[in-house]
């Protein structure tokens, strides 16, 4: 169990002064800008270690586990309503592996890119069109200003064609606890090459350890690029009501069996989410009677699809048929559209004197974008639409400027009567913490979806924010009884893995224990049971900022975060 003491801090501090140099060992007011969180959460955060190079990873890992210190690694820190750059457990020391920004190898044949954490998808977009690599970044919505590597490391993804960024990856290297580097056993072996295109490796898969863990800090990463196609089609389709849910489901279901590879990925977004984004200064205080004419007003249905289609023009051509034919008998509205299509309708609808228009074409447009590959902020916009200003000229920051949100996302059977049972169940807890029922359903597959429900609140008032986490509570107790489970958790959320059914085996902690038995490493962080590790803290005082800038109170007892 580790037991720390201020002087352990002030003692590692002057040896990480002493590898790193002073100006990389940040304390006090410099440390500010890592604890803003959307999710309104606290951390007691004595340091950050600011890391340019891999070999730097070790020598501070050494150092904290000889003077007894937690320590708790990060990418880019813009892990938006889950944490941002909080570590599960207070008192942690930060690595910062943001200036790790390396592209280290790439193979414009094969498409397998090696990078470091730092690097971002903007930065990759950058480096693929600078070789006119005919290749696509994996995006996701968080950004391009976020980490290619932390995103696939807790099982991020997207719509693109490899729709699971965690099954891109085919090696890693990482270093453990005690300074020493894990390699993959092909890699050692002589085989660099292959290791990197080879995902499963040889002996016991040890690289997927990895994902979603705190066994190691992760240095580099190879990732399998999907091949740009020769036609990139989005097709979109409203539901007209609820009723029209279930046989979609069971229609989307066949058409990821039907259509395989050439379908990125569909979505389906009820008509809160979609006007969140297109009208979103006209949804505080709406009647569902007022909402529904809302909708009719923007043309936005029960629910919209979002489709993502793949291919040669020939292929897209039948797939789009085929997907007309599955879906049209319950969806309406049909259209398909492609990338430059939908730049050229921004461009007309912009010139147009039609309210709404063009913001409705320029959220198409982004979109489009965004599952061609090019990283863009079209998604963001979410996390202010309670009314929070977003900046201008400069990148959004929903940390940094205030918003608050949290994030469910649990997995959903693509049965249609499963999916309606879940829509009721968040439609129905969600407005009694005074928040928005705003879903999406993305597939996983064939067989699964995994529901993003944001959590927006006001992250200047205190009720505000414990609401919002009683919510999230309250979503995840009552999804756990039907057995919806999230596919990630935040940082406060990880506290429920304690009430995991007792194992005496539990793998993950005898592992954690053998490589770290003095917890120095990530505590909390998708550990049941392990060294001892403080309570997460919420504001309590309006209008708080920063830790330390208004009482704090635990969250609940027992809690393992």
């Amino acid at each position: 169990m580790l037991t720390e003491s201020a002087n352990g801090v002030t003692n590692a501090l002057q040896h990480w002064e002493t590898a790193l140099g002073r100006d990389r060992v940040l304390t006090g007011q410099a440390v500010q800008r890592y604890l803003a969180d959307t999710g309104g959460s606290i951390r007691q955060v004595p340091a950050c270690l600011l890391i340019k190079q891999a070999d730097e990873v070790g020598a501070c890992l050494r150092i904290a586990q000889q003077h007894r210190v937690r320590v708790y690694p990060i990418s880019t820190g813009r892990n938006w309503g889950y944490g941002t750059a909080l570590p599960s457990a207070d008192g942690c020391v930060l690595l910062d592996l943001s200036q790790m920004r390396q592209i280290l190898d790439f193979d414009p044949v094969l498409g397998v890119v090696t990078v470091e954490p730092g690097v971002t998808q903007g930065q990759l977009a950058e480096f693929l069109k600078a070789k006119g690599a005919a290749f696509l970044v994996p995006t996701t919505g968080a950004g391009p200003s976020t980490s290619l590597l932390a995103n696939a490391l807790e099982r991020g993804y997207g719509i693109t064609p490899i729709v699971d960024h965690c099954s891109a990856v085919t090696d890693i290297e990482a270093v453990l606890p005690d300074g020493s580097v894990h390699r993959s056993l092909l890699s050692r072996l002589g085989g660099r090459e292959v290791a990197r295109l080879y995902r499963w490796n040889v002996g016991p898969h040890l690289n997927g350890l990895f994902a979603q863990s705190g066994l190691g800090v992760v240095t580099r990463m190879t990732l399998q690029l999907a091949r740009r196609p020769q036609a990139v089609k989005a097709c979109l389709f409203g539901l007209r009501s609820d009723a029209d849910l279930a046989p979609a489901v069971e229609a989307i279901r066949t058409a990821m069996g039907t259509l395989g590879g050439l379908v990125g990925g569909i979505n389906l977004m009820n008509q809160r989410r979609v006007l969140s984004m297109t009208a979103p200064d006209q949804m505080k205080g709406l009647s569902e009677a007022e909402l529904r004419e809302l909708g009719r007003k923007h043309r936005v249905d029960a629910w919209t699809g979002f489709a993502t289609l793949y291919g040669t023009r020939r292929t897209l051509k039948a797939a789009q048929a085929e997907l007309k034919a599955l879906l049209g008998p319950v969806g309406r509205r049909m259209l398909f559209v492609s990338p430059g299509r939908a730049r050229m309708l921004h461009g007309i609808a912009s010139r147009l004197p039609i309210g709404g228009l063009a913001r409705l074409t320029g959220t198409l447009n982004s979109s489009l974008q965004l599952v061609d590959g090019e990283p863009n902020e079209t998604a963001l916009p979410l996390a202010y639409s309670l009314g929070t200003p977003a900046p201008k000229n400069q990148p959004m920051d929903p940390a940094r400027d205030g918003c608050g949100l949290l994030w469910y996302a649990p997995l959903v059977p693509m049965r249609g009567q499963d999916v309606v049972d879940f829509v009721g169940m968040a439609s129905a807890i969600t407005p009694d913490f005074g928040i928005e029922p705003l879903i999406t359903l993305t597939t996983q597959g064939g067989s699964l979806f995994d529901s993003t429900v944001p959590l927006r609140f006001d992250r200047s008032s205190a009720d505000a924010v414990a609401q919002a986490h009683a919510c999230y509570d309250a979503l995840f107790q009552a999804g756990r009884e039907r057995g919806w489970l999230p596919y990630r958790f935040g940082i406060d959320s990880m506290k429920w893995l304690a009430s995991a059914e007792p194992d005496d085996a539990q793998l993950n902690r005898r592992i954690r224990e053998n490589l770290d038995p003095a917890g120095i490493l990530s505590p909390g962080r998708y550990a049941e049971q392990g060294p001892e590790t403080p309570v997460g803290v919420l504001y309590t005082q309006a209008g708080a900022a920063r830790a330390g800038s208004g009482e704090i109170q635990e969250i609940s007892s027992g809690s393992t975060t």
